[in-house]
């Protein structure tokens, strides 16, 4: 019989490896680091490249912010040219992830983030690169990403609501920010091809690009306002929801945003399409529209900061959707700086100039927080077994 005393002693339990180390672990791998590499980090080049877009027209232009602004649009043009390769090593690598990204309720819609992010790397080089890469090469460069970004942009406006149509499983309270994502494309490329009117040959060629950017606009727009109507439903009969989605609510000043800058510089390039008469129509339509359109922009800037302050002072975690406080930002800036030159009321460029300063304020926070995630801690590069538990 054995004693006691000469039983064998059970060896402490190992201490579990923190979640950061195991990660990090496991990037080391060849390719692990793509392998979860997902399409809203498309989101990153939007947001960056956007506070270069939305500089560059600002009613408010000091020393150096036209070199800072430009730089901000290489930085995006680089990260556009990192994630396209990556994305291309993830689906050669990890094919059967990447084919589960469609069929998933919310990142699905997210597919309308590659297309924006090239529209917008486009309109920079138009508006900040042709100062280092010369007007021919930029105007090649934006065509040649608006065309990309267009065709890709309809593709989603169309096949990701028909996913959700027919494939995913979606709830009474499913809907949020994210359903926004491919349906704003569109507006973007109405907005950006103003800015390629003059740069289009004289003629049908140029008027159809003019009236093919209305046509962008509307369908954008009309589909907008349907899924804007579902998330204020779902706001009033389910709540806020997960505290992760919050940052979505602001995409609803994507289309709102958008809309304004698409009528704005739609109205500014007209003149070299149609007859003065029509033009200054076009005129007329596009402040009646921004101002309209701007007072939904400034209730919902106050409704969505109400709620994110409520949501950070519980917990407000990070992840990528925390990208979702720039894009729009961007986009009513630009809105602005369009409704500030054609109606030259200085109120409007002061509120330009405030919208400005928050969109910077965001870019940095965010900025800085994908890159402590990303580089730093490896978390948001977490293969796909690392559950968000984990994670955190």
């Amino acid at each position: 019989m054995t004693s006691v005393d000469s039983a064998p002693v059970p060896a402490p339990p190992r201490r579990a490896e923190r979640p950061r180390k195991r990660i990090l672990r496991e990037l080391e791998r060849p390719g692990q680091i793509v392998s979860n590499l997902t399409p809203n980090w498309f989101a990153s080049v939007m947001g960056t490249g956007v506070v270069a877009v939305a500089a560059s027209s600002l009613p408010l232009q000091f020393p150096g912010l036209r070199t800072g602004a430009t730089v901000v649009w290489s930085i995006s043009a680089a990260l556009l040219v990192a994630l396209t390769l990556a994305t291309g090593l993830h689906w050669s690598r990890h094919r059967s992830t990447a084919m589960t990204h469609h069929r998933h309720p919310v990142m699905a819609h997210f597919y309308g983030a590659p297309p924006m992010a090239l529209l917008t790397v486009g309109a920079g080089a138009l508006l900040l690169g042709k100062d280092w890469i010369g007007l021919p090469a930029a105007v090649a460069v934006d065509w040649t990403l608006w065309t990309i970004g267009t065709l890709g942009g309809l593709v989603t406006a169309v096949l990701v609501p028909s996913l959700a149509f027919t494939r995913h499983e979606n709830g009474p309270a499913a809907a949020f920010g994210g359903w926004l994502m491919p349906v704003v494309p569109p507006m973007v490329s109405a907005s950006t091809g103003a800015l390629l009117l003059p740069y289009t040959p004289e003629g049908e060629a140029r008027e159809t690009l003019l009236w093919a950017c209305y046509g962008f606009f509307g369908l954008s727009l009309i589909m907008s306002l349907i899924v804007i109507t579902l998330i204020w439903h779902r706001l009033m009969q389910h709540r806020v929801g997960p505290a992760v989605f919050v940052p979505t609510l602001w995409i609803v000043l994507g289309p709102v945003g958008q809309s304004i800058t698409a009528v704005n510089l739609l109205a500014s390039n007209a003149p070299t399409v149609v007859d003065a008469g029509t033009a200054h129509a076009l005129l007329v339509i596009a402040l009646f529209y921004g101002f309209a359109m701007l007072g939904f922009g400034l209730a919902w800037t106050a409704t969505a900061l109400a709620i994110t302050i409520r949501t950070a002072r519980q917990h407000l975690p990070f992840s990528l959707t925390w990208w979702s406080f720039t894009f729009p930002l961007g986009t009513c800036v630009t809105g602005l700086n369009g409704l500030a030159l054609h109606s030259g009321l200085h109120v409007v460029g002061y509120l330009a100039v405030l919208y400005f300063a928050g969109l910077v304020t965001a870019w940095i926070v965010v900025a800085a927080r994908t890159f402590h995630a990303s580089v730093i801690r490896g978390t948001l590069f977490a293969p796909p077994a690392v559950s968000v538990v984990d994670v955190d």
